[in-house]
């Protein structure tokens, strides 16, 4: 098979696995999910006859390094709009969240978010993705050893997180319980 017809295939196989990837780490902002896998492509395309027999956590290492050059690019038009005074406050525009806005299982994402990037990033890996530990290693660009103590790691210091939460989740609980919402 050439590398075009070795791109064409990842591409059809794996495109929806990459903007599944993507859209996760960009909460649904379609457009930016779509800019960013379309530069996952476009690399894959300039590096096709690097693609390897599982291109799949390849793709997701190229992805994790567009969706940092998005972030970065995102933060830089913040500023500037800020810079500028055209921000949503500026305009009168305030989001408000609704007292039933918290979803089912938000407290586990609220631990998620209190880990480092590093943390999150083998953690999602392995939950969102399903990846194998050799698949993560791969997505990373480090060795499976560094890849599973990574991800042991990120779980023992998600455990942690959620044993600190433990105390407060009980205590709304226990609150919604005695205020007839449970």
């Amino acid at each position: 098979m050439s590398n075009d017809e070795t791109f064409a295939a990842a591409y059809r196989e794996h495109y929806w696995a990459v903007s599944r990837y993507v859209a996760r780490r960009l909460d649904g902002r379609t457009s930016d999910v779509e800019e960013v896998v379309a530069d996952v492509f476009t690399v894959a395309w300039r590096r096709r006859g690097d693609l390897p027999a599982s291109p799949l956590p390849w793709l997701y290492g190229v992805a994790r390094n567009c969706l940092a050059n998005a972030v970065r690019g995102q933060g830089r038009r913040r500023r500037l709009v800020d810079r500028l005074g055209n921000d949503e406050t500026a305009h009168g525009r305030q989001v408000v969240a609704s007292p039933d806005a918290e979803s089912p299982g938000a407290w586990v994402h609220e631990a998620l978010a209190r880990l480092t990037q590093a943390d999150q990033e083998v953690l999602r890996l392995t939950a969102w993705e399903e990846l194998a530990v050799d698949e993560v290693a791969v997505a990373l660009g480090c060795g499976t050893r560094a890849a599973a103590m990574r991800l042991h790691r990120a779980r023992r210091r998600l455990r942690t997180e959620i044993d600190r939460m433990r105390p407060a989740l009980a205590a709304d609980v226990n609150s919604s319980k005695e205020h007839g919402h449970a």
